[in-house]
């Protein structure tokens, strides 16, 4: 999948059905100030995430945003790695796009990790085995 230059956010959402159209909230804290116009049009990707988590209502998410970061240490989660950050580590993205440093991981692995370190912006996280992908993906 080729990934545009002008990419201005990537994160996890739910999709809400209303009336004939739908709705995906754009957290704040993914864009920065001034990136967002009114009456600009902008093109939007939708990928299923595959994750088999139960589904939460606006409400849910809103009180889960309040409480700080998806995760905890000690947490294993299977994840795909979708960039590389400047240190070499790889990059993957759960919940609200929450990031999490998995190091010796390369873009395209789905791995499962165990949480290591917490903090209110990003995680590091520790591969406890690599995972084959599904026929599907």
């Amino acid at each position: 999948m080729e990934i545009s230059e002008n990419l201005l956010c990537l994160f996890s959402a739910e999709v809400d059905s209303r009336d004939d159209s739908y709705r995906i909230e754009v957290p704040a804290h993914e864009l920065t100030v001034g990136d967002v116009e009114a009456g600009t049009v902008y093109r939007v990707a939708l990928l299923e995430s595959g994750e088999s988590s139960p589904r939460e209502t606006a409400e849910q998410s809103a009180k889960r945003d309040d409480q700080g970061p998806p995760i905890a240490e000690g947490d294993r989660r299977t994840v795909d790695i979708e960039d590389i950050g400047k240190q070499g580590d790889g990059i993957a993205r759960v919940e609200r796009g929450y990031v999490i440093i998995v190091p010796e991981t390369e873009i395209g692995d789905r791995v499962t990790i165990e949480i290591r370190n917490v903090q209110e912006n990003l995680a590091f996280g520790e591969v406890i085995e690599h995972v084959e992908p599904t026929l599907h993906e």
